[in-house]
């Protein structure tokens, strides 16, 4: 829940013009890192999903081939 003094401060920045312009230039200048000439980067993604990992010190799991027989979607 927010108290009186944030709820007046919400409502000063919905009305700022300022804040409105800025948000308008980083939507208008917005772009996806895994996109290169209109198709998805597939290297790109693989290398940031792999430092990310690193990053939180994430253990890989073992290998495990799936043994179903039947899977549909």
């Amino acid at each position: 829940m927010l108290n009186a003094d944030e709820k007046e401060e919400l409502l000063r920045l919905a009305a700022s013009s300022s804040l409105k312009e800025d948000m308008r230039y980083l939507s208008a200048h917005r772009h996806n890192p895994f996109i290169k000439d209109g198709q998805v980067d597939m290297d790109a993604y693989i290398e940031f999903v792999q430092q990310f990992n690193e990053f939180i010190n994430h253990e890989p799991k073992p290998f495990k081939p799936m043994i179903d027989k039947d899977m549909r979607l």
